[in-house]
């Protein structure tokens, strides 16, 4: 497991250095998005520490508590749901925004159930996981381009699929779809967002 935090690799780093009224903690498993959002965070003043698994995110949580946090939903180890408790019994008035690329009314529901004031499809930019940290109310405005509602079918479609262990006439069954037209469907690209 190793922490990313800037330019620096730094597999020991699992604490704040900076003020802890900005101390933002990052989970999630695909390197190249933490980073990229650990270092545009970074330049918005947030103090951050980037990991990248359920158990390294759970311990940072209970050693550090950090004021906010954006954890990804599915992580190779486990579910972000389990860090985002860890994040609330260590502190409870830490914000959190939870990620994915999966995004359905479930989850959505679990996650803010759990402890999450605001929950992004991936791939966020940093404005959009910023004004979720950020916003006092509720939840943020309405994003400035939000997914179209064909890119949420799809994304439905895809989640489904996923869960059926890509089984298309599972998957069509689930959604009373038929096979063919799941097929034709599987079969595309995704929709512009």
């Amino acid at each position: 497991m190793s922490v990313e935090t800037g330019d620096v690799i730094d597999p020991m780093r699992l604490g704040f250095t900076g003020d802890a009224s900005r101390s933002l903690l990052v989970v999630d498993d695909d390197a190249p998005f933490r980073i990229r959002l650990a270092r545009a965070l970074e330049k918005r003043g947030f103090d951050v520490v980037a990991v990248d698994s359920v158990a390294v995110g759970v311990e940072v949580a209970q050693e550090a508590a950090p004021r906010y946090a954006v954890v990804d939903l599915r992580l190779a180890d486990g579910s972000g749901l389990d860090v985002v408790k860890a994040l609330r019994d260590a502190r409870p008035e830490a914000r959190i925004v939870m990620l994915t690329g999966y995004g359905n009314i479930a989850t959505a529901v679990a996650a803010v159930k759990a402890g999450a004031v605001d929950y992004l499809p991936k791939p966020a930019d940093a404005d959009a996981v910023e004004a979720a940290l950020l916003t006092d109310g509720p939840l943020p405005p309405p994003p400035e381009h939000p997914m179209s509602a064909d890119r949420v079918r799809w994304e439905h479609i895809q989640r489904v699929f996923e869960q059926c262990d890509r089984n298309v006439s599972e998957t069509a069954r689930r959604l009373k779809m038929h096979r063919r037209t799941l097929q034709r469907i599987l079969n595309k690209h995704a929709p512009r967002t």
